[in-house]
């Protein structure tokens, strides 16, 4: 367990710089009292939003921003969105997410809208880590994790949307048709090679849709490194993070996305890159699901569908980065081969399909 290090904060990549003085002032103009920031770094983690570790004198923070080139993708990497969630949140009583600071959508500061949080520390299990893990923690300590992870997502979709006003940070109704059309609607704004599979899990989840349950607030990102471990107990998780896509819906589209993140030890080496799921120990996808209904009280007999959608959805934000890519907007070479990603998953979704289990 000690030999896992908490999440470690780098230096900035070129291009991604912040401008210390101007993020300062602005700060300073809405919090008098805020410590003057000294040092900014980057967390590495992530294709997605920026995410940069920010010190003072005496304190840690967050600050994320949208990655460059976002404004290309009609909704997502909305900055005053995701703080609005988390200051909603913060307000039902749990615990579990980091203390949301300051907004600001004054582009002029850093060139885009940004938000501050306070920084939790902690472990985050990132996929790289998995040859460690295998090294340092027993199977059957992994196995209480992806337990901990499980039940967690169950207490999430517990949370009362109704008294505390989170209903309406979402459209519950059709949420799921919502859904399977917006996303194929982003394949095809971002699509840049012909894949077939694409095309059938579009038709095929539209052809299926299935009826909606009651809604709960969903994350729609839930999966080991967007969760802060306590590092004295790892199967203790002291905070959820990366609430950009959360709101309110049918949550098994939740948990359909969080299986389609948890790779198991037969799955190929990409499938292997989202998640650290398949190092001995973990539930399998199968057993994630059970579980999840057993603390939910939910019926997942139909979790296939949910299942395959998520792996659409995956498929479909890395089609959304790799264009970005193509089109020179980020000069990330982590991004060169992220189409191989898209096929894979999309033959993955077929292959489920054709066996009626998730693959």
């Amino acid at each position: 367990m000690t030999s896992l290090k908490i999440d470690t904060p780098t230096a900035v990549r070129q291009g991604e710089e912040l401008d210390l003085i101007k993020l300062n002032y602005c700060i300073k103009s809405q919090l008098p009292d805020f410590e003057e920031i000294t040092k900014v770094l980057q967390f590495p983690g992530g294709y997605s939003n920026l995410t940069y570790f920010l010190k003072t004198a005496n304190r840690e923070y967050v600050l994320r921003r949208p990655p460059v080139g976002a404004k290309d993708i009609k909704g997502g990497h909305d900055m005053a969105r995701e703080f609005k969630i988390l200051t909603a949140i913060k307000s039902t009583g749990y615990e579990k997410i980091p203390n949301p600071i300051i907004f600001t959508d004054d582009e002029t500061v850093i060139g885009c809208p940004f938000y501050i949080m306070e920084r939790v520390q902690g472990i985050i299990l990132r996929a790289k880590d998995a040859p460690k893990l295998m090294q340092t923690v027993a199977p059957a300590e992994m196995r209480k994790l992806s337990e901990a992870l499980c039940d967690n997502l169950a207490a999430l979709h517990a949370i009362d949307i109704e008294s505390t006003g989170l209903v309406n940070i979402g459209k519950p109704e059709g949420y799921i048709q919502r859904q399977v059309e917006g996303w194929h609607k982003r394949y095809l704004s971002s699509k840049t090679d012909e894949i077939a599979a694409m095309d059938t899990l579009a038709a095929w989840l539209k052809d299926n849709l299935p009826n909606e349950a009651k809604p709960t607030l969903i994350h729609n990102d839930y999966k080991y490194d967007n969760v802060v471990l306590n590092s004295n107990n790892l199967s203790e998780i002291i905070a959820v993070l990366d609430w950009e896509m959360t709101t309110v819906g049918d949550p098994l589209m939740d948990l359909g996305t969080s299986l389609s993140y948890w790779a198991e030890a037969n799955d190929g080496a990409f499938e292997k890159t989202f998640n650290l799921s398949w190092v001995e120990g973990n539930l399998t996808r199968q057993e994630f699901a059970e579980r999840y209904a057993e603390k939910s009280g939910r019926d997942v007999s139909n979790i296939l569908y949910f299942y395959v959608f998520g792996l659409f959805k995956n498929s479909v934000v890395i089609q959304q980065i790799y264009s970005r890519y193509k089109k020179g907007l980020t000069s990330d070479p982590r991004f060169a081969d992220l189409i191989f990603g898209v096929k894979a998953l999309s033959k993955k979704g077929i292959k489920s399909i054709g066996s009626g289990k998730m693959i």
